[in-house]
């Protein structure tokens, strides 16, 4: 297995595995390619020489933060360190690139990747944001500093 920054060519996979993982919450596909274009060096996929099995987003730095937006393993693999392995490249991809401080939003529900992010240093606000992405979409917001 192999992270690498993401190809063109691997948008239809990527569209694919997005949806398979986030289901009626996964990107459109023309946001995945203005991802691509608007941030594809910090776009990283892991696979394994035949398919994608995960990917990170983070944005490009902007005053020294940066903002992971996505972060999804293929069902099945899941548990296995491959979202621990994708967030610790992408973490040192940003500090290279000069970032100092890195947010993302997770479900308040979701306690495995909460615990990831919790033991990789991100410290969450005290309480979720209600209706952050909309009515009944709430989000724990979480930061990092580098």
């Amino acid at each position: 297995m192999r992270i690498r920054t993401v190809t063109e060519e691997d948008l239809p996979e990527l569209h694919r595995l997005d949806n398979e993982v986030f289901e009626r919450n996964a990107y459109p596909y023309f946001v995945l390619r203005q991802f691509f274009d608007a941030y594809g060096g910090h776009l990283l996929v892991i696979d394994d020489g035949a398919n994608l099995l995960g990917y990170v987003f983070a944005t490009a730095p902007d005053d020294k933060v940066s903002w992971i937006l996505s972060l999804a393993v293929r069902p099945g693999l899941q548990g296995q360190g491959l979202g621990r392995r994708l967030m610790g490249e992408i973490l040192d991809h940003v500090r290279s690139a000069g970032v100092r401080e890195v947010w993302l939003t997770v479900e308040p529900g979701n306690d495995t990747a909460v615990l990831l992010y919790r033991s990789m240093g991100f410290l969450a606000e005290d309480a979720p944001r209600e209706d952050y992405f909309g009515p009944g979409q709430h989000r724990l917001v979480m930061r990092l500093t580098l």
